[in-house]
């Protein structure tokens, strides 16, 4: 537990663009919110190895956004049923069905394109907030909190010791 929140201050903390943690997030957020095997995620870790992102941010972030996915299956799974029932889209879907890239894809599955549309939805929220979070907490919360009694009193700790080691 102490690791995981060092390794989290030692990426806030780290010389990484505000925009690079929070694309991390997005990532993490389809990456968690759809179903781990749809096909679609591993363009996106092909992506997510090609861009500059902090890996270590991403798989934090990750874990977060699959145990948030549980959540938002039942949400997930009744858009996708209700999109994929909608009568005006019914040739739309026999049409990309009829496609073998499409076919694929598994977006006639409910889950697999309610969740896509969800984080679809969240990815820019997501970034923009990431990215002004990241920016505030450099600003304003790194200098506070190295100037209270309180990281006085946590750097003689466990958890200041793992943040340590982390940083070699």
């Amino acid at each position: 537990m102490f690791s995981i929140i060092a390794k989290l201050l030692k990426v806030l903390n780290s010389n990484d663009s505000p925009a690079q943690l929070a694309l991390a997030l997005c990532f993490a957020a389809f990456l968690g919110l759809t179903p781990l095997s749809s096909p679609h995620n591993f363009f996106l870790l092909f992506f997510l190895l090609i861009l500059r992102i902090n890996l270590s941010m991403f798989f934090l972030s990750w874990a977060a956004f699959t145990l948030l996915a549980y959540l938002l299956d039942p949400v997930s799974h009744i858009l996708g049923l209700m999109l994929l029932q909608t009568e005006s889209l019914e040739g739309v879907w026999q049409s990309l069905y009829n496609s073998n890239i499409w076919r694929v894809l598994a977006f006639n599955n409910s889950l697999v394109l309610g969740s896509f549309l969800i984080s679809l939805i969240l990815c820019l929220p997501i970034f923009f907030i990431g990215r002004v979070l990241v920016a505030q907490y450099r600003n304003r919360l790194l200098k506070w909190i190295s100037q209270s009694r309180l990281a006085l009193w946590l750097k003689g700790g466990k958890i200041f010791t793992a943040y340590q080691d982390l940083q070699g």
